[in-house]
């Protein structure tokens, strides 16, 4: 296992393009850090370096407490499992798997050792004869991440090792790595584009944005906790709704303006007048995932006193099964809330739905910053 620190690492191309602009990452032995972002964000490229497959431009990375700005990826006790796979199809599973072993003249004996560790580990015994061909996706990517269990390094990077997975096999795979960390203890870099991903796999979390690290954290603290307005709509499934109107005083405390063509209504928030006296009498933007916006049936679990209920029209309703998905219109702009299937809401009707401010935040829609 080993600790990975990132101090103020910048990469500029020779073209004088900016890729990564001082990020700052530190995790400890035994982490599973995630790399996410939107195309072009940096997270490969951060990648890339911590593996030595691109150099530093200005900055430091450090694996267990030495620098390795310039040492090659032989030398960095790293394994990497790319999104391809990357196998030899001429080769059997066996000798993929074996395939550096014999590289570093790991004596026979011991190779067959590791390679029977391994295949049980991620229960592919019974494909070491077979070749790439006549596997399935998902059985390819075990084969591959079997090749960099051999090495028995310590750190693992993967490069958005299930984006050529379909969705069923995508979330096997989800579980199949988290029992792996979980087994081995090893320290991953894992990049990826999907915030599921990020949120099921990681101790920390790195949402990246044009190069630079937007927020740095435990999944749950920027589900919760998001910084700014990027991260906030980055980050879950459906997206948290953004609600923009003017922040006014509300007997001891604040609210903000609500038109849903049905009703006009102040919704109450828990903040402080202190805390966010700036901005009373200006417009701010209130951020409510879709969780906090339900029905009678489904808030049972939302202490006493903190559920308002305001009154919408129905735009268009989605049954997923557990719940319902039920958007509406809320200051001109369209919101999603999660229902009881049981309540059965219709579309074009009105409806009133609870909400729950008690995870509210609040963004200055000028500079897109979280406020409170």
């Amino acid at each position: 296992m080993a600790s990975l620190s990132i101090r103020d690492v910048y990469k500029t191309y020779p073209n004088g393009v900016p890729v990564l602009k001082g990020v700052n990452i530190d995790i400890e032995d035994g982490q599973f850090l995630i790399l996410v972002g939107g195309s072009g964000c940096g997270k490969s490229t951060l990648l890339n370096m911590i593996a030595g497959l691109e150099t530093v431009t200005k900055g430091e990375i450090q694996i267990d407490g030495k620098t390795v700005n310039n040492l090659s990826p032989k030398d960095r006790d790293i394994a990497m499992v790319f999104q391809s796979y990357a196998l030899y199809p001429s080769m059997t599973v066996r000798e993929n798997i074996s395939f550096g072993l014999n590289i570093r003249k790991v004596p026979k004996a011991e190779q067959t050792q590791i390679v029977e560790r391994v295949a049980n580990t991620l229960q592919i015994t019974h494909l070491l004869d077979r070749k790439p061909g006549q596997l399935s996706g998902g059985q390819r990517q075990r084969v591959a991440m079997g090749r960099a269990l051999a090495r028995d390094p310590v750190m693992f990077l993967f490069d958005e090792p299930l984006s050529n997975l379909d969705a069923k096999l995508r979330i096997e795979m989800r579980s199949e790595i988290k029992l792996l960390h979980q087994r081995l203890g090893t320290t991953i870099v894992y990049v990826t584009h999907d915030q599921i991903e990020a949120m099921t796999l990681g101790d920390r979390i790195a949402v990246m944005k044009d190069g630079v690290v937007q927020q740095f954290g435990a999944p749950q603290e920027i589900y919760d906790s998001p910084s700014n307005l990027f991260v906030a709509g980055f980050i879950g499934a459906p997206p948290m709704n953004f609600i923009q109107g003017k922040l006014v005083e509300a007997g001891a405390g604040v609210g903000i303006e609500l038109d849903t063509g049905v009703t006009r209504s102040v919704l109450n928030l828990p903040f402080e007048s202190g805390q966010v006296k700036s901005h009373v009498g200006r417009e701010v933007i209130l951020g409510l995932r879709p969780e906090r916006i339900t029905d009678a049936r489904s808030a049972h679990n939302v202490e006493g006193g903190k559920l308002q209920p305001v009154e919408v029209k129905v735009d268009v309703i989605e049954p997923t099964g557990p719940d319902t998905l039920v958007f509406a219109q809320v200051n001109g702009k369209r919101i999603v809330s999660r229902v009881h299937p049981a309540s059965n809401p219709q579309p074009l009707a009105n409806t009133t739905l609870l909400f729950d401010v008690s995870k509210a935040v609040l963004f200055d829609p000028s500079n897109e910053e979280r406020i409170a």
